[in-house]
């Protein structure tokens, strides 16, 4: 066990230094880094408490990890966001338990929780505050994840995981299982009053855990706020005849630059990107794409991407390799290229290739 403290305390301070000596850190780097060095801390608290022979259960890490999960996806997705000093107190429950129970020196056995002691108070309130944290912080933080994941359709054409989080999904998720796990665990030894420790050494080994994946995701996540910018000011007020003339024109922007310019081959393409070569503000695209066009830009992109696609996969004088055509259309990798043409089109891009050289040979 005090191998496991000291082991987190080295790769929860190694990640914090790796992520915050991230060139151009933005601020939810910082905010890892931060998360990362709390880590250690908890680590730190970890390995003294077990030098002094003095295994406290009252671990408080899932008070910090809540409120640093919410606020790193919140640094991650929401536009403008900035850390201010109010939002210490966020971590005022994790500052108040790890001081008392180091301050106190007091014993918390799983098997005696709910012993009419001393101590019963603190631990009853203890044990509320961190399942209050921990529904409250991770339904916020899965919000804003999936948010963010609705929004990307409107600004980009090319998805991949780091855009949409999704190592940070996959933690929130799995954060969860393993939190309902071990309440269930814990209660089954307060039940029948086992004095094991299972719990406490479940609890710092997927601890562990988390801290080399968040540190080998952090190092790897880019900023993905450079993808928005600030919503376009609304023109004034037009009447309607007006208003639908602009749409129609809007509209032959959007489909002369995408169609005719071939706008869409280009991998990086993006709403920004589109509302500067049309010439029309982002608000504007983006309503004439989901009212007036019935799509939304990542569909409409890629619902051109996979046309081309068809058109050159069914020419029997193609020399290209399915996957150079892929790259040729505007499909940004491999995997992006089959997934969202087999759910497009029904099968993949071999086997639509197939299809269409037999119906010519017939």
């Amino acid at each position: 066990m005090e191998h496991l403290a000291w082991i987190g305390l080295s790769q929860s301070l190694f990640g914090a230094l790796l992520v915050g000596s991230k060139s151009n850190a933005s601020l939810p780097d910082k905010i890892l880094s931060i998360w990362l060095l709390l880590m250690a801390v908890v680590f730190l608290s970890l390995g003294l408490d077990i030098r002094s022979n003095s295994f406290t259960t009252l671990t408080s890490s899932f008070l910090l990890f809540n409120p640093l999960l919410y606020l790193y996806s919140a640094g991650s997705t929401v536009k403008g966001f900035k850390l201010k000093w109010t939002h210490t107190f966020h971590l005022l429950p994790f500052i108040f338990f790890e001081a008392y129970s180091h301050i106190t020196k007091i014993e918390f056995l799983p098997g005696a929780y709910f012993e009419r002691d001393g101590e019963f108070l603190i631990r009853i309130i203890f044990g509320v505050v961190n399942i209050a944290s921990w529904f409250g912080y991770t339904a916020v933080a899965l919000m804003l994840i999936h948010k963010h994941r609705m929004r990307l359709k409107d600004e980009l054409s090319s998805i991949d995981s780091m855009d949409k989080l999704s190592w940070l999904l996959f933690i929130s998720i799995f954060y969860t299982v393993y939190w309902i796990v071990l309440l269930i665990v814990s209660l089954t030894i307060v039940s029948i009053r086992s004095s094991s420790l299972f719990p406490m050494v479940y609890n710092y080994a997927v601890l562990l855990g988390m801290a080399f994946i968040i540190t080998y995701y952090g190092v790897r996540q880019r900023e993905i706020a450079r993808f928005f910018r600030e919503a376009d000011a609304e023109s004034e007020s037009i009447n309607e005849g007006d208003e639908n003339m602009r749409h129609v024109n809007v509209e032959r922007a959007i489909r002369s630059f995408m169609e005719e310019e071939r706008g869409f081959t280009n991998p990086e393409l993006s709403l920004q990107s589109l509302s500067e070569s049309s010439g029309f503000p982002r608000y504007l695209v983006t309503e004439v794409l989901n009212n007036r066009m019935g799509t939304n830009f990542f569909t409409y992109v890629n619902g051109l991407r996979t046309q081309e696609a068809k058109r050159l996969l069914s020419s029997p004088d193609n020399k290209y390799s399915i996957e150079a055509i892929g790259f040729e259309c505007g499909f940004k990798s491999r995997s992006s290229f089959y997934t969202f043409f087999k759910k497009s089109v029904g099968m993949t891009p071999n086997e639509f290739k197939l299809s269409a050289l037999r119906q010519k040979d017939v």
